[in-house]
């Protein structure tokens, strides 16, 4: 069982996706079968929960030993995390801070695995934060898009406005918005797919799946910018895209100066 307290107005499945990621992975399972209990009563379907509130999980010992995340590198400053899909950033960061004090330097989307880097200490987060927004790190994906690409290699650039209230950004020549440059190198050609390498020199929300999407291939098995009817035909429910290296170059932390840190994942 893993009980926890709600510190401000959410639904019950927000807080099952940002703090106990086992949990997450079968709520739909756990509700029907009334595994939930919120201040001590059962529940069957989501529900909003007030601060305060205390939210148990009975999960049984196979659900509560699947893995959200594994550890790349720790020391006293930093650690590189390797987030499975389906996890919350969140919840990864949640999960740590049960074990120490962490901060949170980045994000990667709910389905989008790889890896992430987190502070330990103040020292860390302000050298870290430094250099994300200074761009002065290295972030590599790979990403299964439909089609062919036009080209073998090119740095494609446009413009991205966020729309807080769809839940989704959009991409266009601009000049409003954002402006994003996006490179890709194409790895190899799968059937009607291509497995791409793809390199943020921004690192904007959504910005590699709402680009290629743009760009008229979009990633496979994404369903907010992707094409549905190609995800149903090829039986994807989530979408094809790995953070598969990370590099920060920070002078303010010699050990991972410079340091790739890579993914165990692949597509």
């Amino acid at each position: 069982m893993k009980e926890y307290t709600v510190e401000e107005p959410v639904t019950l499945k927000q807080f099952t996706d940002n703090v106990c990621a086992q949990a997450s992975f079968c709520l739909r399972t756990l509700l029907r079968e009334r595994e939930v209990r919120v201040n001590g009563e059962k529940v069957g379907k989501d529900m909003p929960l007030k601060a305060g509130d205390v939210v148990r999980y009975y999960m049984t010992p196979a659900q509560e030993r699947k893995t959200a995340f594994s550890v790349v590198y720790e020391d006293g400053d930093v650690l590189v995390a390797d987030k499975e899909s389906g996890v919350n950033s969140e919840a990864v960061f949640h999960a740590l801070c049960e074990r120490g004090e962490f901060r949170f330097i980045h994000r990667l989307d709910r389905n989008t695995a790889g890896v992430m880097i987190f502070a330990k200490t103040e020292r860390a987060e302000r050298a870290l934060l430094a250099a994300f927004r200074a761009h002065r790190t290295e972030k590599i994906y790979f990403a299964r898009v439909l089609g062919r690409m036009p080209h073998a290699h090119a740095v494609e650039e446009a413009y991205l406005q966020k729309d807080g209230d769809a839940a989704r950004v959009r991409v266009s020549r601009g000049p409003a918005g954002e402006k994003i440059v996006t490179e890709y190198e194409v790895v190899r050609e799968e059937g009607e797919c291509s497995l791409l390498k793809v390199t943020l020199h921004t690192g904007k929300t959504h910005q590699i799946r709402a680009h290629l999407a743009y760009l008229g291939h979009p990633v496979a098995g994404d369903e907010r910018y992707g094409d549905s009817n190609a995800n149903r035909r090829m039986h994807l429910t989530r979408q094809q895209l790995v953070a598969a290296s990370l590099a920060v170059f920070t002078e303010e932390l010699p050990q991972i100066d410079g340091v790739r840190f890579r993914s165990a994942k692949n597509l």
